[in-house]
């Protein structure tokens, strides 16, 4: 990544401003500041400070950043960084052998974890909503075959978790 605060995006755009755009903002703005957070080693108060002051919702290096649900964006990160010596064994075991968690990019790692925290604890939200959202948020930093990691990666931690929902008719 060029930049070590923020990775470079292309636009993740959902237009307008009903609750699905406002939660997928708070999906991609969840990712970024767990980025920020792996890479440059920032608190979770810090972080949750800077993105909801300079970031959400504003225009940022020339990028409209879209509002986003806050109450989910706080959930999501804080539920990866309180989870996280769960959820990192998960996505471990998920992962094609001899790819380990610390060898995947940081925004990869962050995509996962994001996930896999809305699989295990966001039962309100359908497994394939979670795992299709977090392969649209993957898609606005990585080629097609990272975003097809993200999904089985994700779609095998759902069966786990959810596995009532991927054998009803």
């Amino acid at each position: 990544m060029a930049d070590s605060k923020k990775p470079a995006i292309k636009k993740p755009v959902p237009k307008g401003d009903r609750k699905a755009n406002r939660r997928g903002a708070a999906r991609l703005a969840a990712v970024q500041a767990l980025y920020q957070m792996d890479i440059g080693g920032a608190g979770i108060n810090e972080t949750f400070a800077e993105f909801e002051s300079h970031w959400i919702g504003n225009e940022v290096e020339g990028d409209q950043y879209l509002p986003a649900e806050a109450a989910f964006f706080r959930d999501v990160v804080s539920g990866v960084v309180r989870d996280q010596k769960k959820l990192d064994p998960l996505i471990d075991d998920a992962l094609a052998k001899g790819w380990p968690l610390a060898r995947i990019d940081a925004i990869l790692r962050a995509v996962m974890r994001a996930g896999a925290y809305e699989l295990e604890h966001r039962k309100d939200i359908p497994a394939r909503v979670v795992v299709s959202e977090y392969v649209d948020v993957a898609h606005a930093f990585v080629e097609k075959d990272e975003t097809g990691m993200v999904n089985a990666v994700l779609d095998q931690i759902a069966r786990q978790f959810r596995e009532d929902e991927f054998t009803r008719g």
